[in-house]
Order: structure tokens, then C-alpha cells, then sequence
């Protein structure tokens, strides 16, 4: 059901590479609500999904853009506030990224040029993104920028390895970028940490779905899926969020609040 909650606003959404995909389900949405927004991923990662299926059905173009290069951050919202005809009033950030997880390396046996490139893809292009919207006066006043995270930010998960560290990164530069967009522009930035999401990129890490499992017996509410995240990211992006910023708000179903289930303590016993 549409709310026309983004009625008259504009955007760019990062990320989406298939069905799967979280900034996917925020497109459709964000469309839904009557929001005009450009899509882009990385070149790399245009070839592999169906990123242009999802521009024609919303109605839109994409631009494509290395989220580590300010040169190409900048170039997407010269040619974003074009396409639309102005200033955008939301920004997705859902890119992660981590050689070091792909090449299944232990968190203390990291290949450091590998970490670098994770920490810049996963974290520091947050800054970037945020820097060359800045430098460009890109986005209105009272706009919502979001990032995607993860509660390994706060704990411990083994198989996260160099991620976690990235997307601690992520969520401290929404609270420096948040006071200073904040000041600045009144525009809040904060990130959605979501509970595991049978990504594409997600369902490559190792023990995701035994992961996924104990995660939906933890959670009262279960996982929220990425349609659910999707409906919360609209719910930032509108005016009903005009005095959240500097949050890392958990959108996981009871989880990260959740010391041990029932379910849990069952399957213990099974065990």
C-alpha cells in the first residue's frame, strides 16, 4: 500500500544488484511512495546483476559509480540532481564488501592490502559519499542519508572477520557526519543495523545459514526481511524521521535485546 510518503522527493539509491538485494526492495518502495531517485553500482557490478531491469521499472536511469572514488561520488550527483532536476533529498548507502571473507581468511590471519580495500568499500566510502555531496551542496535541507550495517559492530560474530571492523567504521562516521550535516544542512544521517538477510552478498559468508537459523529462534519478532528493511528505510527517508539523526537503530526483530529464547534453551537440551 502506497502512502505517497516520498511524494516530491529525490534520491540515489546504491547497491541493488538483484532481487535480493536490500537497496533492490528500497527502490521498489521508495518508487511506490512517489520518490524520483538514480540507481548505481559499481561498473563491476552492473555486468553481474539486473540492475537495468530494476531502472525500467522504476521509471529511471543508472550512473555508474565506484563508491571509493571521489571523483565517479561526485560525477553521480552531478548527473543525479540533473536527471531529476534538482537537489536530492535521500541517499542509500548499501555497499559492503570483503576480499578477505571471499578468500576465506581468519580474522587473524587478514591479507592487510585486502583489509584496506574492505574498510574503504564497506566504511569509508560512507564519508566519501557524504564529503562529495557536501563539496557539491547536493542535498536539501532536512535530507536523510542511511547506511546499512550490522550488530557485529557492537559483538563478536567469528565468521565476520574484517567486516565487522568496517562497519564500526560505518556507524562512527554517521555520528561525525551526522553532527556536521546535522549543523550544517539540518540533514540526519543513520545507519539500520538489519538482521542477517539472505543477500547475495550475505548468503556468500561461511555459516550464513546456519547463522540465519539461530538468529530467527532468537529473535521474537524473527528476522526481518528485506522488504521489512525496506518499508524502515522509507520511514527515514520521509518527514515522520525529521528529528532522528545520529542513530545506529536496530531493525532485527528483538535480537540484538535478546539474552537467550526459549527456542534456544530447547535446542539445547536437544543437543
Amino acid at each position: 500500500m502506497s502512502h505517497q510518503l516520498l511524494k516530491g522527493k529525490r534520491g540515489i539509491i546504491s547497491g541493488a544488484l538483484d532481487e535480493n538485494s536490500i537497496a533492490w526492495h528500497v527502490a521498489q518502495r521508495a518508487f511506490e511512495e512517489g520518490a524520483k531517485f538514480t540507481l548505481t553500482n559499481a561498473p563491476i557490478a552492473l555486468r553481474m546483476g539486473k540492475i537495468n531491469e530494476l531502472a525500467a521499472a522504476c521509471e529511471t536511469e543508472v550512473i555508474p559509480a565506484d563508491a571509493t572514488s571521489t571523483e565517479d561520488l561526485e560525477n553521480l550527483y552531478t548527473k543525479s540532481t540533473e536527471l531529476l532536476g534538482g537537489k536530492v533529498d535521500f541517499v542509500l548507502h548499501s555497499i559492503g564488501m570483503s576480499p578477505n571473507i571471499r578468500k576465506g581468511k581468519a580474522y587473524g590471519e587478514l591479507n592487510y592490502d585486502w583489509y584496506q580495500k574492505s574498510l574503504d568499500i564497506s566504511g569509508l566510502s560512507f564519508h566519501k559519499m557524504m564529503a562529495a555531496a557536501e563539496k557539491l551542496d547536493a542535498i536539501n535541507e532536512w535530507g536523510s542519508v542511511v547506511g546499512l550495517s550490522y550488530i557485529a559492530a557492537q559483538r563478536t560474530f567469528p565468521f565476520y572477520t574484517d567486516m565487522a571492523d568496517a562497519k564500526a567504521l560505518l556507524e562512527s562516521i554517521a555520528r561525525g557526519y551526522g553532527y556536521r550535516f546535522g549543523k550544517a544542512k539540518k540533514v540526519r544521517v543513520n545507519t539500520i543495523s538489519q538482521s542477517p538477510t539472505p543477500t547475495t552478498a550475505g548468503a556468500g559468508i561461511g555459516g550464513f545459514d546456519s547463522f540465519f537459523d539461530f538468529a530467527q529462534k532468537m529473535s521474537p519478532l524473527g528476522n526481518a526481511s528485506a522488504a521489512d528493511c525496506a518499508n524502515y528505510c522509507i520511514f527515514l527517508f520521509s518527514d515522520l524521521s525529521r528529528m532522528i539523526t545520529m542513530q545506529n537503530l536496530f531493525h532485527d526483530g528483538g535480537y540484538s535485546s535478546t539474552g537467550i529464547s526459549e527456542e534456544v534453551i530447547e535446542l539445547m537440551k536437544k543437543g
